[in-house]
């Protein structure tokens, strides 16, 4: 017989909306996350506190632990102290950096995962995946998705605006990702997934060609479930493909070259995702991102996250040693340094000329 259809790993709840933090217990006490009540809820030390002040009355059988940091350390330290305490499930309450931290935790440990994220600033929130510095610098590890993801826009509202703006650059980085797998898959014969493909190339095209701005609650709304969305599409295809292509190797190298200078995620991926665009002679869709971006406040060349245009080429030329293997349009390209130099002109006044038109 056919196979009729696939089962797609996704959560059994997701709720974004405003107030929808007031509704947590709710979401918690479903059976099938928590049939006991008994949680382990990982938050931060700032507002971790404040919010756990306004959660704990209404879950009287939770646990809290407070996360340190973003560490392969800090999460194993999690899950050792979670181990012991026969939860029905982990909570992650917070930024990035927690929800990853208890994404590691929970399946170190063998329980399912809720993410309440308090800001977007990237698009790891529902992914499969755990990135936390280790002692090689920055690792991935694969983790199951989450069992339920709660976003309140009212609580993403307060968060600094700059979380917002990375989450933009990540979410329209997907569309110069997956035409990076769509170019692997003609010139390697590399497999693409058409299903995980339209996933993320809609979750960036929804916040590309969506009107309004960061304090707008219907662009938030679309912004997180893009960040949602993408999340998914690579539990789809097994792995980072959707949303990491170029974009993303010009993000790491940023971050490996100059640890201590690096910008945001977002920032830094949206930016590399116009850039390589441009490489990839999608002139119009390169000016359009570029537009885009500097309309929601985000860098558009290197000098405006603080890097000369030699740092740059440096960075571009390092770019295909963050992911070996993986075939994005830079290494279709194979430039030279003055040959990317010369692109990286071409992409700066074209760019320059869009944003002031």
């Amino acid at each position: 017989m056919p196979v009729l259809t696939r089962l797609i790993p996704s959560p059994l709840v997701v709720d974004i909306r405003a107030g929808a933090l007031d509704d947590l217990a709710g979401v918690l006490a479903d059976q099938r996350i928590s049939s006991s009540g008994k949680l382990a809820i990982a938050i931060s030390g700032g507002s971790g506190a404040l919010l756990r002040e306004r959660l704990s009355p209404a879950l009287p059988g939770a646990s809290w632990y407070e996360v340190g940091g973003g560490t392969l350390d800090d999460a194993i330290e999690l899950a050792d102290a979670m181990k012991s305490g026969h939860y029905d499930a982990v909570v992650g309450l917070g930024g990035g950096k927690i929800i990853d931290c208890a994404k590691f935790a929970a399946a170190r440990i063998g329980l399912p995962l809720v993410a309440v994220a308090t800001n977007l600033s990237h698009d790891g929130l529902c992914s499969p995946v755990a990135t936390l510095d280790n002692d090689a610098g920055r690792g991935s590890y694969g983790v199951p998705n989450p069992i339920a993801v709660v976003i309140d826009l009212d609580v993403i509202r307060e968060a600094p605006v700059r979380f917002v703006r990375s989450g933009i650059g990540d979410a329209l980085s997907n569309i110069s990702a997956v035409a990076d797998w769509e170019l692997s898959h003609r010139e390697t014969g590399e497999q693409i997934d058409g299903l995980a493909a339209a996933m993320a190339r809609q979750a960036g095209e929804a916040v590309l060609r969506h009107p309004g701005g960061v304090g707008d609650d219907g662009f938030l709304q679309v912004l997180a479930e893009g960040l949602v969305l993408t999340g998914i599409s690579m539990s789809v295809a097994g792995d980072s493909r959707p949303a990491s292509g170029a974009c993303h190797e010009i993000n790491h190298a940023f971050d490996l070259l100059f640890p201590k200078r690096a910008a945001s995620h977002g920032e830094q991926c949206g930016l590399a995702a116009a850039f390589a665009m441009r490489l990839r002679g999608a002139h119009e869709e390169s000016e359009h991102m570029a537009e885009v971006l500097h309309r929601h406040g985000l860098p558009v060349l290197p000098e405006e996250i603080g890097f000369t245009v030699d740092e740059f080429v440096q960075v571009v030329e390092f770019a295909p040693k963050t992911r070996p293997g993986r075939y994005t349009i830079i290494e279709h390209l194979d430039l030279s340094t003055d040959a990317i130099r010369d692109a990286y002109a071409d992409y700066a006044k074209a760019v320059s000329q869009a944003i002031s038109g």
